[in-house]
């Protein structure tokens, strides 16, 4: 059986209002009740004292004090009665015998000298209510007899009925109030609420850019909060996956475009020298073109193995102290013959005495990447390879006056194949390649930094800092 929220609400809330209201009333009710009876019961105590103190010191007869009292407690609807040690009960100014009977508890009481005070005696006296209360003449020690007040309360009686009446038109009244105002506020909840289930169904069906209102107020304020973040992080796990499937989209296409130009080229010398297709004189330039495809090939499964190695920190650094004069020279040395073929030429340009805090064989693998990278994209110029000591940090530049990159494209060339609209037109290498992929995490193993500025047209400079050990500050001090 299903039972809506607005109703357990709303049926909560009068539950609650209704219980709390009747049992207020009941107990104010009560309380006004005893408190009558007890000021009833004050009075009659008060005269029946005052009977008995002049029943025992004044010197006018007992006679003439009982018709004075009686005449006064007329006037005011109280009768009493006198009663003997014999428990035998006389009515004082009217006829008839004897008012009532007490019990035998009640006399028990009264002749061990307490005061015994019955309300609301409603069986003995046939009326609407009343109060009497029996004091005990006491004379010597000895019990002689007593003095029994009564007074109807039947004008008490309409004033808690008012009363009465009263409370149940402020109950009447409340239960109004607070069916109008459970029935507001469950509305607002359950709206709330109704606003979280269609977001939530819309978020179940795709839509992760759905939102709805929210507040610190309460907790289905704080419930909404939380659910705006939870699909804000869903729609950013979404775009980065989205962004992830496109990159492994570009790579497969970008290594299928890598691999597709050696492999054609190979397989078609191949089918050239199967078939006598190239002249003998022709037949050691296709084997070496080949060896030089096939060499591509492997430098490009190595350099994706080598990248994949360091985004997972599989390899480890072992950093020393290196001259940075002697790594410059080195990577002069090892690239002239490709330099001097484009007709560059590379200077070295460093401070005395700059040593540098990194591992030798992957530095020279930065360099090495980031100066062929120069080299592929500069013809009939200069690179220079500079080094120096700034503010505790081992700087290298390297410089070219090459083609330079388009300041849009410059943040990209970190991409795994990223290739430039520059070199699909006017480079003959046509691509990027994994080199700076791999040379910018390299740099990060370091705790380095590397950034690149570039002019279109006028060359292109990267930038290389590495943080001194605390070897080189004692040597630099």
């Amino acid at each position: 059986m299903k039972f809506k929220y607005i109703y357990q609400q709303f049926f909560s809330h009068i539950s609650i209002i209704l219980v709390a209201v009747l049992v207020l009333s009941i107990l104010f009710a009560r309380y006004v009740e005893n408190l009558v009876y007890e000021n009833k019961a004050e009075e009659l105590i008060s005269y029946g004292k005052a009977i008995l103190n002049d029943f025992q010191f004044s010197p006018v007869g007992n006679d003439q004090i009982i018709n004075q009292y009686s005449s006064v407690l007329t006037g005011r609807g109280i009768s009493f009665s006198i009663f003997d040690k014999d428990a035998n009960l006389y009515s004082v100014g009217r006829r008839g015998g004897p008012a009532i009977e007490l019990s035998d508890s009640e006399w028990k009481k009264v002749t061990e000298g307490q005061t015994v005070v019955v309300n609301s005696d409603y069986k003995r006296f046939g009326q609407e209510g009343v109060s009497f209360v029996a004091l005990p003449y006491i004379s010597h020690g000895r019990f002689i007899g007593g003095i029994l007040l009564t007074s109807a309360i039947s004008g008490t009686s309409k004033m808690i009925s008012q009363i009465n009446r009263y409370l149940l038109i402020t109950i009447l009244t409340a239960l109004t109030v607070s069916f109008l105002l459970s029935w507001f506020l469950s509305r607002i909840h359950v709206n709330r609420i109704r606003r979280l289930r269609e977001a939530t169904s819309l978020v179940s069906a795709g839509d992760y850019t759905v939102k709805v209102p929210s507040s610190t107020f309460d907790e289905i304020g704080e419930l909404a909060n939380d659910f705006n973040n939870m699909v804000d992080k869903i729609n950013q796990s979404m775009e980065e996956i989205e962004s992830l499937e496109n990159r492994r989209r570009q790579f497969m296409a970008d290594v299928s475009h890598e691999m597709r130009t050696p492999l054609t080229t190979i397989s078609g010398v191949i089918e050239g020298l199967k078939n006598d297709m190239i002249p003998e004189e022709d037949k050691e330039r296709g084997i070496n073109l080949v060896s030089q495809e096939a060499k591509r090939l492997i430098r490009l499964v190595n350099e994706n193995l080598d990248y994949d190695k360091i985004r997972s920190n599989q390899i480890q650094l072992f950093k020393e102290l290196i001259p940075l004069d002697e790594v410059l020279e080195i990577i002069q040395e090892q690239l002239s013959i490709q330099a001097e073929e484009k007709n560059i030429k590379i200077i070295v340009e460093v401070e005395p005495n700059v040593n540098i805090y990194a591992d030798y064989d992957r530095l020279i693998q930065i360099l090495i990447n980031i100066t062929k990278n120069s080299i592929q994209f500069t013809a009939n110029g200069t690179i220079w390879l500079r080094g120096k000591l700034v503010n505790k940090e081992t700087i290298i530049e390297i410089e070219d006056t090459g083609i330079g990159i388009d300041s849009n494209e410059v943040e990209n060339i970190w991409r795994r194949f990223y290739k430039a609209e520059i070199s699909r037109t006017s480079n003959p290498y046509g691509e990027f390649g994994l080199g700076l992929s791999i040379v910018k995490q390299l740099v990060l193993l370091h705790n380095g930094d590397i950034n690149v500025c570039s002019e279109k047209g006028k060359g292109t400079k990267f930038v290389i800092r590495f943080k001194q050990s605390s070897a080189e500050s004692e040597n630099a001090g």
